[in-house]
């Protein structure tokens, strides 16, 4: 996609569609979060859209370790982790976490020694980068840190970690500070259709005008490609010429300051 796409404003998103919404799906880094951190703004704007009776859904590709909390702690419906590699949610009144994996222990472990084998051909050629310090609670995926822990590498040689996993036969997508790479056919989207029809009762295809996603990066653009009312974080565009597919509306502001507008606008519709 070229860097000078045209981002449509969020005041373009109708008012008489917002007031349709059900569900907010929304990634975590650089979309919940302003510099690493889940900004106060941010957190009351997912819990005012939660006591709206709109559903929140995070969206992520952040470890089982870190989901298992949010499901239980957040004002959360449940949650997509680690891209698609499976989803949480908590049930509070039986008080039950329901984990639901794409694939089984035995196929993730064997996973496991690939992408053992994977993150030491990368981190031999792409002086820089590190694994991510988020590993130790990961289940099923690879997280390379190219900006959150360790000094910024250039987008080449980011773009050279993607060509390494895709070499060694897996999935990799970049966000705005990891490259995740996984063995399967999945990714947010493909696990987001597990989540509506086995958690919520819903099809996700006859659902969507119904629904929102919020992002900001290249690994958000299957979400971005699929929902009609998706929505990017104004730093969105700082990844224009690497999108597959823009998101409708961007957010005055980044991060999560451009999330609470989404939120204010949605409950403003409702009156």
């Amino acid at each position: 996609m070229s860097s000078s796409t045209t981002f449509q404003p969020l005041s373009s998103f109708d008012n008489a569609h917002r007031a349709r919404i059900r569900s907010v799906l929304t990634d975590i880094d650089d979309t919940l979060t302003t510099d690493g951190l889940l900004v106060p703004e941010a957190f009351a704007a997912m819990a005012a859209l939660d006591r709206a009776g709109i559903e929140v859904v995070p969206i992520t590709g952040r470890p089982a370790g870190w989901c298992d909390h949010i499901a239980r702690m957040w004002p959360v419906a449940g949650l997509v982790g680690e891209n698609g590699a499976f989803f949480f949610r908590y049930d509070r009144t039986e008080r039950r976490m329901i984990r639901r994996y794409w694939k089984s222990a035995e196929e993730r472990a064997e996973d496991r020694l690939r992408l053992d084998r994977v993150r030491d051909r990368i981190l031999a050629e792409v002086p820089g980068c590190a694994v991510a310090s988020d590993q130790a609670y990961r289940e099923a995926d690879l997280a390379i840190d190219f900006c959150e822990d360790v000094p910024a590498i250039s987008r080449s040689e980011v773009q050279r970690i993607q060509a390494i996993f895709e070499a060694e036969g897996a999935h990799a997508k970049i966000s705005s500070i990891h490259v995740n790479g996984w063995f399967g056919e999945y990714d947010k989207l493909a696990m987001s259709r597990i989540l509506f029809s086995e958690a919520f009762g819903r099809d996700l295809e006859q659902s969507r005008d119904s629904v929102v996603f919020c992002g900001d990066s290249p690994n958000d653009a299957p979400m971005f490609g699929y929902f009609p009312h998706s929505v990017g974080v104004a730093n969105v565009m700082e990844f224009a010429d690497l999108l597959d597919a823009a998101p409708t509306y961007v957010t005055p502001s980044v991060g999560g300051s451009g999330f609470a507008e989404l939120a204010a606008a949605l409950l403003e519709a409702r009156g």
